[in-house]
């Protein structure tokens, strides 16, 4: 018997960031026997936070059921917290989702659908705090993984998650292969890439900051989500 293809649900959004998306895509893309769908509430090209777009594969009415269900992270994922149908197609996906996953601030998208209450998971490390309002439990970590939750942290960690991903799905030899068709062999010219090698004035500047932007946003989402009960 032929085996169904794995089914990757991606949910796309104005202002995604790029990477968050196409990093673990181009893991993703190499799955065996596996489709990658990118769904919007529309078929019209999506702007990310780069400025160009990429183009939806499919709508939300009509996505596909997903075995992964992942969500990228990015400013547009606020806006996400009234938008119903968005949030809805989160629970119904996760339902039956083998793994419910995201990158950087999408862990606050499947917070707000309720997907999260109870789990650990990361995100960016200047908005991770603020997870807590969910009822989340945020751990400062690259990728974490709570029962068939994996959350990875910001931006260039999605990568690090798709390998993790892969190695549940297929074993770590098939994501090792992986990792070296892509050569993913990772040299920073700076060790300044978190907040631990940085200054931490400057560190706490950008958390103040961050969440003086978004704190509004998290509560209100956080108060509609208890008082739904989802």
């Amino acid at each position: 018997m032929t085996q169904e293809p794995l089914s990757v649900v991606v949910l796309l959004f104005p202002n995604v960031t790029q990477l968050d998306f196409t990093g673990p895509a181009q893991v993703f893309s190499m799955f065996p026997n596996a489709r990658v769908h990118l769904a919007w509430h529309n078929l019209e090209p999506v702007k990310t936070d780069a400025g160009w777009c990429i183009v939806p594969t499919t709508t939300l009415g009509d996505c596909p059921a997903a075995d992964v269900l992942f969500v990228p992270g990015g400013a547009g994922t606020f806006d996400l917290f009234t938008d119903g149908t968005a949030l809805e197609f989160l629970r119904t996906q996760a339902s039956h989702a083998r793994w419910i996953t995201s990158v950087c601030t999408g862990s606050f998208a499947l917070a707000a659908a309720g997907l999260l209450t109870g789990y650990q998971a990361t995100s960016h490390w200047a908005s991770l705090q603020m997870l807590e309002e969910f009822g989340v439990v945020p751990v400062s970590k690259r990728v974490v993984r709570d029962r068939n939750r994996i959350t990875g942290a910001g931006v260039t960690s999605g990568i690090d998650f798709a390998f993790v991903l892969a190695a549940e799905l297929y074993g770590s030899e098939i994501a090792r292969n992986i990792q070296l068709a892509i050569e993913y062999d990772p040299e920073p010219p700076f060790y300044h890439g978190s907040p631990s090698q940085a200054d931490p004035q400057y560190v706490q500047e950008i958390i103040n900051a961050t969440h003086e932007l978004r704190r509004s946003a998290v509560h209100n989402a956080a108060h509609a989500l208890l008082s739904t009960g989802h």
